[in-house]
């Protein structure tokens, strides 16, 4: 018998995590031969969620409340619920029902069929246009940076074996990214289609500020690519410059009467200092997570846990 780890991470959750909690109790009731556990990680939300999530604990078998001392962003509330799991198959979902629990069977069947993780695949989301854009953007960039197969369709809602969760867990620097450590352990990554349930309550937690912080964990955390590019541009504008500079002295010897370009010169010099100070940015950016690892902040914080009486459902 086989045990699922559920990891939920909660954010203004108060009135959607019940119902996804008693949804997977009703599905892995239905499946003998998986007993489970749910870990949900309440990432420092607003509300009383995480007096929900205690409630829970209270009410049912197998579930382990995790309270983080301040809001570290959902991949970091993921490794959190992921280092307290220990089912030979993790399954990781959202705390807003949008993303079925009662369809986890599909994923888990990929997995006995050979996986290493698999991802659900929405053929109509049901997003808002900022968060499918943000969707996007992201798959884009992992496309990019980090080396995602163009048909690979990555969403929140995945079950990965022990091992890749094993190998997620060495990752111990302060900039968690899920994919990045998903990708950079296996390639043997599969899709499933599951339908994507529209929100009923509330709106989703991710701002652009959110999201273009998630962007730079994933190409400054796990690629160097940003840095190759910069280098190599900084080649093509040096090169530009010199055989611009070696066209404006032939020109002023064939036609001593053509003046200058004040214009023109001025425009180049802002649009490469403006490169300039891109790509020492972009350095900064690299120096200061460095410097931040170094000084070993931590991916999370727990201020407070609850359990149930039982660890397992089904036991």
């Amino acid at each position: 018998m086989s045990k699922v780890s559920f990891v939920i991470p909660c954010y203004r959750s108060a009135r959607t995590i019940e119902g996804v909690v008693a949804e997977i109790q009703s599905t892995m009731a239905s499946m003998p031969e998986y007993t489970c556990e749910i870990i949900l990680v309440n990432d420092c939300s607003p509300d009383d969620t995480y007096e929900v999530i205690k409630n829970l604990c209270a009410r049912y078998s197998c579930i382990t409340g995790i309270s983080l001392a301040k809001n570290f962003g959902q991949h970091a509330a993921l490794m959190a619920g992921l280092r307290r799991s220990d089912g030979e198959i993790v399954v990781c979902l959202d705390d807003d029902g949008q993303t079925p629990a009662n369809e986890v069977g599909k994923l888990l069947e990929r997995i006995e069929r050979g996986s290493d993780v698999v991802y659900a695949s929405y053929g109509d989301k049901k997003h808002s246009a900022f968060r499918n854009f943000g969707t996007w953007m992201n798959d884009m960039m992992t496309r990019i940076m980090l080396g995602k197969p163009k048909d690979l369709h990555l969403t929140s809602y995945f079950a990965a074996k022990r091992f890749v969760v094993d190998s997620m867990l060495q990752y111990e620097n302060s900039y968690p990214y899920i994919i990045g450590l998903v990708l950079r352990a296996t390639r043997n990554i599969s899709n499933v289609p599951v339908n994507h349930r529209s929100r009923t309550v509330g709106t989703s937690g991710y701002t652009m500020k959110k999201l273009l912080g998630l962007w730079f964990n994933g190409f400054t955390a796990f690629s160097i690519l940003p840095l190759r590019i910069a280098t190599m541009t900084g080649a093509l504008f040096a090169g530009a410059g010199f055989l611009y500079g070696i066209y404006t002295v032939v020109k002023k010897f064939v036609n001593p009467e053509v003046p200058l370009g004040f214009s023109s010169l001025m425009a180049a010099v802002v649009f490469i200092g403006g490169m300039l100070m891109i790509m020492l940015g972009l350095i900064g950016e690299y120096i200061g997570r460095i410097y931040i690892s170094i000084n070993n902040s931590p991916q999370y914080v727990v201020r407070e846990e609850t359990h149930s009486g039982e660890t397992d459902c089904g036991e």
